[in-house]
């Protein structure tokens, strides 16, 4: 990888900025309400119940998230498909399916990626590539309904229909139905995940669920988020009651990241969501440094990932040069994507599906982003 003294190091510092102060937004988003005085009970408490699913649901940040989703080709990718999936209510559905390289011992693995609380897929392509050339799995990024080009309105009984939706189209899609699924979820996206997987463990065909930094309840978060509201847990309809709902997971391994720095979700949530697990295999990754949307640049994330995906996914072990997490600056991030060190494969033409084996030796992909394009991306949670 590149240093951090290099030219192109240096003219991603604008990115960084940009990134990090977007970030930081969200967080202060999300903390706002914690700045106010008990005397502001009675706004709160309207607040809480007639605003609550703008609060949990910010579709709309960053700004223009409904109508900028970046796309797979932004990155370099082109063996890739944009989707619009019907549920059975009336909604559809905006997604990516990705594929992997081909001939790679993981492309009978497909992730189903559920991202969180705010803005849309395209946000966390930058994952997807990492998990594409670094584990060689398919990804399927589901955008739930009132995000992105998603139509409908977001709450809770919807985002359970959109997962099952999602979950159903892998099923039945040609190419996929065959497929060891995992189930990935961050955050609000974890909690999707463990409905989803609670409720379709007994088909056999979900090999394991991958939980980042998901709280146990929205009930039990509010006191962290929202102090002045504590005592106002009562009004919150949008439940997400993962505590009570991931005991009945016992057939599926789950494997726990944690970012112990995480200043939206208490960490205390993480251990005790895996303490509640009854899962035949349970790994937990603890992340020293990671916060609540950092936790992806920190080493050893994508191995925690490689390793549970090699255990219950396939009989793919890592071969070659051991797989190496070296985003630990968005600085990192930004080169790394431009194709230093990349160690993916070129991807085939989307529009030609015919399988093109590849040698031996993987070729990296080539992706030189301006700025404006990279600016594009950002994490957020």
């Amino acid at each position: 990888m590149s240093s951090s003294n290099s030219p192109t190091s240096q003219t991603s510092n604008s990115y960084v900025e940009q990134t990090v102060s977007v970030l930081s937004s969200v967080a202060s988003y999300m903390r706002l309400p914690a700045l106010a005085s008990t005397g502001l009970a009675a706004v709160l408490t309207s607040l809480l119940y007639f605003k609550q699913k703008a609060l949990i649901y910010p579709s709309n940040i960053p700004a223009n998230s409904r109508s900028d989703v970046p796309k797979p080709s932004d990155f370099g990718i082109s063996n890739f498909e944009e989707l619009y999936i019907p549920t059975d209510d009336g909604e559809k559905l905006s997604a990516f399916y990705i594929r992997g390289p081909r001939g790679h011992k993981n492309s009978n693995i497909t992730i189903l990626m559920f991202h969180g609380n705010a803005g849309n897929i395209g946000h966390r392509l930058p994952i997807a590539r990492m998990i594409i050339n670094y584990i060689g799995c398919n990804v399927f990024m589901l955008e739930y309904r009132g995000y992105g080009s998603s139509t409908g309105q977001p709450d809770e009984s919807g985002l359970n229909v959109d997962a099952q939706t999602g979950l159903n189209y892998l099923r039945q899609r040609a190419e996929t139905r065959d497929h060891k699924l995992m189930v990935y979820g961050q955050s609000l996206g974890g909690a999707v995940a463990i409905k989803l997987v609670s409720k379709n463990q007994e088909a056999g065909d979900i090999a394991g669920l991958i939980l980042e930094n998901t709280f146990l309840s929205i009930r039990k978060l509010i006191p962290s988020v929202v102090p002045p509201a504590k005592y106002l847990t009562l009004l919150c309809h949008q439940v997400w009651p993962s505590e009570s709902v991931l005991p009945n997971i016992t057939k599926v391994p789950t494997l726990f990241i944690s970012g112990l720095q995480d200043e939206i979700v208490p960490p205390k949530h993480m251990k005790q969501l895996y303490d509640l697990s009854a899962a035949p295999t349970k790994r937990w990754k603890p992340l020293p440094g990671g916060d609540h949307n950092s936790s992806v640049l920190e080493e050893g994330y994508f191995e925690a990932m490689s390793d549970f995906i090699a255990e219950h996914g396939s009989l793919f072990r890592k071969q070659g040069n051991v797989i190496k997490n070296d985003l630990k600056t968005m600085e990192d991030l930004r080169v790394h994507f431009e194709g230093d060190q990349m160690g993916g494969v070129e991807q085939d033409n989307a529009e030609n599906h015919s399988p093109q084996t590849k040698g031996a030796e993987e070729k990296c992909i080539d992706v030189k982003m301006t700025d404006a394009e990279v600016d594009k991306v950002c994490y957020i949670r």
